[in-house]
């Protein structure tokens, strides 16, 4: 079987499926939106330069909330469509650009429905993810008063169904990783050491600001750790 070295189409694909079988009001991680607020955000995102660049620049954000409106406005299947494909343009820079954030937003929906399971992903995604949580987490972390370890892990005894052998929905999980760990980075700016531990996947949607909903360890003196679990990390 090939190796798949793009998984932003993939992942785009399966969130544009679930939006399509949840229906335009169901939950989401971010808070105050539903599916169809998400799936506006990311058509805006891909299509609309001028507005996208309000996510990021405070002084634009009103322009890009009244564009992000009239696009959550359209029909649902519309909708659902315009999230599925892309605009060829912008298929360029599909991967480089979309792959972390699909991925996220894909999780953003599957962990606000009830009974949500991780899922167990490929070897390949995980090094293709962890790639990204080592930038990431210089850059959120950078702040932070302590020498934090992030080491990626994979998952101990999955199944199929993305199950965690020996961990839970609060976050936990059991011991090691049967086929080691896949490496360590260090953020900070240095102070006492703080470890934190889990699967590519797990670690990403830490840093980027899903912390409630990540299935990780964070170890080290309560005050930063405290600090770490409430931060706003963002993509």
């Amino acid at each position: 079987m090939p190796r798949v070295t793009e998984f932003a189409p993939l992942e785009r694909a399966a969130l544009a499926d679930l939006m399509q079988e949840l229906g335009p009001d169901a939950p989401t991680l971010c808070e105050g939106w539903t599916t169809r607020d998400l799936a506006a955000h990311l058509v805006v995102r891909a299509t609309r330069a001028d507005a996208a660049a309000g996510i990021m620049i405070p002084g634009l954000a009103g322009h890009t909330k009244r564009v992000q409106d009239r696009v959550a406005g359209q029909e649902w299947s519309t909708l659902v469509r315009q999230v599925r494909h892309r605009p060829w343009w912008a298929a360029l820079s599909d991967e480089a650009f979309n792959r972390v954030e699909y991925f996220v937003h894909h999780e953003d929906i599957r962990r606000a429905q009830p009974g949500w399971r991780p899922r167990e992903l490929s070897e390949e995604f995980s090094a293709a993810l962890w790639s990204r949580v080592r930038a990431q987490a210089k850059l959120v972390l950078r702040k932070t008063p302590a020498n934090v370890s992030v080491t990626a892990t994979g998952f101990a005894g999955g199944d199929q169904r993305g199950n965690l052998a020996g961990g839970d929905q609060r976050g936990n999980l059991a011991g090691g990783d049967q086929r080691g760990n896949l490496g360590t980075v260090t953020a900070g700016r240095g102070g006492p050491a703080v470890a934190l531990t889990g699967p590519p996947q797990e670690l990403m949607l830490f840093l980027t600001g899903r912390q409630p909903h990540a299935l990780v360890e964070l170890a080290g003196p309560d005050a930063i750790t405290a600090r770490m679990r409430t931060a706003r990390y963002g993509i």
